[in-house]
């Protein structure tokens, strides 16, 4: 996985709990509203990332995960408290920069990632 620093930096971060959907301006003017279930999927824990690329895991039946809580980390990061207890993974602020600008490829290879395997974005689910 790429390292990701602080080339953006937010203005704004508004989580509509509502939408399940995480807000974010940014100083150069781009907005991006990043859904609960693309941040828990693309978490950048060791656990869903691996160390290299090619430990990616596939995290499946995540379709109604909420955002259980959200937490400064300095100045350069949040971590985010998923319902389903995953809470590790520091989500840098370039990092979800590039969620928000890459948000349709990631979804696009996320969706034919579950189709390969037969797995389901609902829980318990077989594709």
């Amino acid at each position: 996985m790429t390292e990701f620093g602080n080339q953006h930096r937010p203005i704004e971060i508004r989580l509509k709990r509502e939408e399940q959907v995480l807000e974010l301006d940014f100083d150069d003017g781009q907005s991006f509203r990043l859904p609960a279930e693309l941040l828990r999927v693309e978490s950048p824990s060791a656990e869903v990332q691996g160390h290299s690329p090619a430990q990616k895991q596939i995290v499946s039946g995540r379709r109604k995960v909420t955002i259980a809580g959200l937490e400064p980390v300095g100045s350069y990061a949040l971590r985010i408290r998923f319902d389903d207890g995953h809470d590790s993974g520091l989500f840098t602020w370039d990092y979800l920069y590039h969620l928000g600008t890459d948000q349709e490829s990631l979804w696009q290879a996320y969706l034919q990632a579950l189709s390969e395997r037969g797995l389901s974005r609902d829980s318990g689910a077989r594709g």
